[in-house]
């Protein structure tokens, strides 16, 4: 089993790749999942960006991209305008798919995660939309030979694993997100790792602490701090032989360094994954 350990770039805040750089190699690490829509948008010109990780020798293993319209201020806000669910902006959010998949292979990714939104359990148009647009975004990955991770967490896993074999493409996977189970409140996290290890691409490490109040977010926590069981996880990881990245992934907190590096540490007294990698993808 082969498992490196990086952070998402989104979780460090940083106002550029000079900074991203900066912060990584802080960290002790030396790769990441770069957020995608920055550089496609020109706001972290490409020209600029990879030059800048490069000469840090920080390589970039996968990608994120975002959808426009969401609005995570409530659980049934981002039900309504999370991934691909918005009629309002698919069109927009399709043309982004098109350039963040040449972004991607021009980035030489093989790999970039999303979330495609709420998904329906049972049959009907709500859940036959969401199909026919994922296959789209699917295929525009697939095309230029990227991978495309479906982020867990806003559903259960049985109703995932259905939507994964509804949709058949075998270029589609799981970015699976231990803590969004809790958030969400979509069941253990650990059974439902083990329920879909054969489609996880990526993992991302966070952890959370279940709402008290049914309807409401739970709460995000230093990894390690929450009601993750990670000797539970990592065995599993052991068990299923999961050779996949292992992205930090934080995004609440006033320290967010320092937050990283607990997780970081927690990984390794678990003794799971390496730090180093060559080259830029």
């Amino acid at each position: 089993m082969n498992n490196l350990i990086g952070v998402c770039s989104w979780s460090l805040q940083p106002s550029g790749p000079e900074e991203l750089a900066e912060r990584v190699r802080s960290l002790g690490l030396s790769t990441v999942q770069l957020a995608l829509d920055p550089v496609r948008r020109g706001e972290w010109p490409v020209e600029r960006t990879l030059p800048v990780l490069q000469e840090a020798g920080i390589g970039v293993h996968s990608g994120m991209m975002g959808t426009l319209g969401e609005d995570y201020s409530t659980l049934e806000t981002i039900r309504v305008t999370g991934g691909v669910v918005s009629d309002e902006h698919w069109d927009e959010n399709l043309h982004a798919t098109e350039e963040n998949a040449r972004l991607a292979a021009d980035l030489g990714l093989d790999l970039v995660s999303l979330h495609a939104g709420f998904l329906p359990e049972k049959p009907g148009p709500d859940r036959q939309k969401l199909v026919e647009r994922l296959r789209l975004v699917a295929d525009r990955f697939a095309d230029l030979g990227v991978r495309t991770a479906l982020e867990t967490g806003q559903e259960r896993a049985p109703t995932l694993l259905g939507f994964l074999e509804e949709l058949d493409r075998p270029t589609v996977g799981v970015n699976f997100d231990p803590a969004n189970m809790i958030l969400y409140d979509k069941g253990d996290p650990i059974e439902a790792l083990d329920a879909l290890a054969g489609h996880v691409l990526q993992i991302h490490i966070k952890d959370a602490c279940r709402t008290k109040t049914s309807g409401t977010w739970g709460e995000e926590v230093v990894s390690g701090t929450g009601q993750v069981d990670w000797n539970a996880f990592f065995s599993l990881l052991r068990r299923h032989d999961l050779s996949v990245d292992l992205m930090i992934e934080r995004e609440a907190g006033s320290d967010r360094i320092g937050d990283i590096a607990a997780a970081k540490r927690m990984i390794e007294l678990h003794k799971i994954g390496s730090h180093s990698v060559g080259g830029t993808s």
